[in-house]
């Protein structure tokens, strides 16, 4: 049996979703979360040099920009052939193999594979003040640009962190000559540039999106973020919670010629976003119900807004089970709850081993979203909640 074969075989007997094997990245900088429910032991899987981990990915067709140590695969998603996962190919390469038949004609036409992917971020520091560049910008280095969204589930945040506070861009009377002096600090000392910014103070079950050139730097709750294939930013904070970045964070996404450049640096933010003084109006994201939604299951758009990608969570009661139909193709991960999500088993995670297989994850391709995915909440007690994830083409997004 070729590779073509078994993907295709794997896709049939999961009625058109894939089960996933959970995928963790270590980050050297910050310090972990440890709200991922991973093994305690098994944060510094990597080794310590990597650093712990402080993410999960979901339905990655990328890898992590990670420095030279990481391996060529890391952060990328795995479809799991049998139970265990013994037996795995990359979802890249599924998408490679199938391409409309499992994420549909338009998003395969467009963009020639799957163009998004979502992550657990998981920190117990806030994160430094950086932006992600835009797609002109980022392409002048070989890369995508990236906006990302937020959203912070209550199952997963048993605690808040140190910091449970989110900056976004620059207070509206702040000067770009005011941000070029504290950048030309990061290598003299603490630029503290967040003092030029605004803070806001996380509320679970609501999010935000994050445009690209928008200076943030996210506060320390878990989140939940879907996002662009890329993994590119440019860091203007030089010293966060003790730990001290060097210049490089600045400037390594910058044409080598343009890395002591502090005017091409400024150049990558979105000056009007970052100073907007209706910033929360246009950017937070409180969830919005869907219409079909009733005594059994709601369904939520907890990430919209944006030409680039979704998000909705599902709630199954009970005892209760549904049908539940979209007209694209999307990942998903369930974070309570356990009963079945179509042919499969699903349970969310309790503890994880590092390289252990979850019952959480899958990814449901488009005909079989349109199909419809029968769950069913195994549970008398507790909900099965689901987060989903959705390129650009959900016609039912709110825009």
């Amino acid at each position: 049996m070729n590779m073509q074969q078994k993907i295709a075989l794997t896709l049939e007997k999961g009625d058109g979703v894939f089960r996933m094997a959970p995928v963790f990245v270590p980050r050297r900088f910050a310090q972990a979360g440890k709200r991922l429910r991973l093994h305690p032991d098994d944060y510094y899987a990597y080794g310590a040099q990597r650093g712990s981990i402080k993410e999960r990915w979901f339905s990655s067709v990328i890898p992590a920009m990670n420095g030279p140590l990481a391996k060529a695969d890391e952060g990328m998603s795995y479809v799991a052939v049998n139970e265990d996962a013994s037996d795995k190919f990359l979802f890249r390469d599924a998408i490679e193999q199938l391409g409309a038949a499992i994420i549909g004609d338009e998003l395969y036409r467009k963009y020639g594979t799957w163009p998004m992917y979502s992550k657990f971020f998981d920190f117990e520091t806030p994160l430094f003040h950086h932006l992600h560049l835009d797609e002109a910008s980022a392409n002048l280095v070989g890369r995508m640009g990236k906006p990302e969204a937020y959203y912070f589930p209550p199952q997963l945040n048993n605690h808040p962190g140190l910091f449970p506070v989110t900056y976004f861009g620059y207070d509206p009377d702040v000067t770009m000559e005011q941000v070029r002096d504290r950048l030309l600090q990061f290598e003299s000392g603490d630029n503290r540039i967040t003092e030029l910014s605004r803070a806001y103070r996380i509320e679970l079950g609501t999010g935000w999106y994050t445009p690209p050139g928008v200076v943030h730097a996210p506060g320390s709750y878990l989140t939940y973020e879907p996002q662009w294939n890329s993994d590119v930013n440019s860091v203007h904070e030089n010293v966060v919670s003790g730990e001290v970045y060097p210049y490089e964070f600045l400037a390594e996404n910058c044409p080598d010629k343009e890395k002591s450049n502090i005017d091409y640096i400024m150049g990558l933010m979105d000056w009007e976003k970052n100073v907007d003084p209706h910033y929360k109006k246009n950017y937070f994201r409180p969830p919005i119900a869907c219409g079909h939604s009733d005594e059994r299951h709601t369904e939520k758009w907890i990430t919209y807004g944006n030409e680039y990608f979704g998000a909705k969570e599902l709630t199954v009661q009970p005892g209760r089970t549904v049908v539940v139909k979209d007209a694209a193709a999307y990942g998903t991960v369930l974070i309570q709850g356990h009963g079945t999500f179509g042919v499969h088993e699903a349970e969310a995670a309790g503890m994880l081993r590092f390289g252990q297989m979850s019952g959480d994850e899958f990814f449901v391709s488009e005909s079989a979203a349109r199909q419809g995915i029968t769950v069913t909440n195994r549970s008398k007690w507790e909900p099965m909640v689901f987060l989903k994830h959705f390129g650009p083409n959900h016609p039912d997004m709110p825009r």
